[in-house]
């Protein structure tokens, strides 16, 4: 495994040692932890982001949507138990 070397300020140095003291890992354990989180939390943002853009373009070119009223009722039925059919796609109107 390759080295890499991180300076720390001498304060943050010393709160990393007692998280990773509380934590029952080695500083060197707890900072890769800390690295594979904070990588992982900005690949699902990402992900997130991506799939919020792609959403948004088939919106804006196709213009249909389901309007909030009928998403809501729906779930409110399914989460009931009742029985619901999805509503559908329509054309966005201006109000």
């Amino acid at each position: 495994m390759p080295t890499t070397t991180i300076r720390l300020p001498e304060a943050l140095k010393a709160r990393v040692a007692t998280a990773a003291k509380r934590a029952g890992k080695s500083v060197h354990s707890y900072l890769l932890d800390a690295i594979a989180d904070k990588t992982a939390q900005d690949e699902r943002r990402t992900d997130f982001d991506q799939e919020a853009e792609a959403r948004y373009s088939n919106l804006a070119s196709s213009g249909n949507s389901i309007g909030w009223d009928d998403m809501r009722r729906y779930l409110r039925d399914r989460a009931q138990g009742k029985k619901a059919t999805p509503p559908v796609a329509r054309k966005l109107t201006r109000r």
